[in-house]
């Protein structure tokens, strides 16, 4: 596969085109960097709403950043830390309407509106989160919420 193709325009239809391509993509490929970094293509390139996609994956206790598409990023993020080490601490997806309002927010992009984490857990155990970043506030919901849990469950088995 070279190359993403929709052509819903609504971003539930966006994503149920972009699901089974992300399936395809994976499915072959056994190595995990190589598929972090196609499916955080395939989100940017899919909506482009989106200012950064990435993973940030656990590594002695502490969240390292992985693949990503977007501006320079965060190295590390201690767990209970901004919204990917609270997502990662309470196993949950959180979406920030306003990062502004998100106590303990991290700044790495201050031109960042909006934010979804989706944890990754296997197991039990946390082994990373996937990061959405948006600069129009109020850009994620529900809809993000399924099909970006979606994404990551098709991951978990590379994991």
């Amino acid at each position: 596969m070279e190359q993403i193709i929709i052509k819903g325009e609504t971003k539930e239809e966006i994503y149920s085109e972009l699901l089974p391509q992300i399936k395809s993509l994976i499915e072959d490929e056994p190595d995990l960097i190589a598929n972090l970094a196609n499916v955080t293509s395939a989100l940017k390139q899919a909506f482009p709403s989106f200012s950064w996609v990435g993973f940030y994956l656990m590594k002695s206790g502490e969240l390292v950043l992985g693949p990503f598409q977007g501006k320079l990023a965060c190295t590390r993020i201690k767990i209970g830390s901004g919204v990917c080490g609270t997502s990662a601490l309470r196993k949950e997806t959180i979406i920030v309407p306003d990062v502004e309002k998100f106590p303990g927010h991290i700044y790495c992009d201050p031109d960042s509106k909006s934010e979804i984490v989706v944890p990754i857990i296997k197991n039990g155990e946390v082994l990373g989160v996937l990061d959405v970043d948006s600069y129009e506030l109020n850009n994620f919901d529900e809809i993000d919420r399924f099909y970006l849990e979606k994404i990551v469950e098709l991951l978990l088995e590379k994991f």
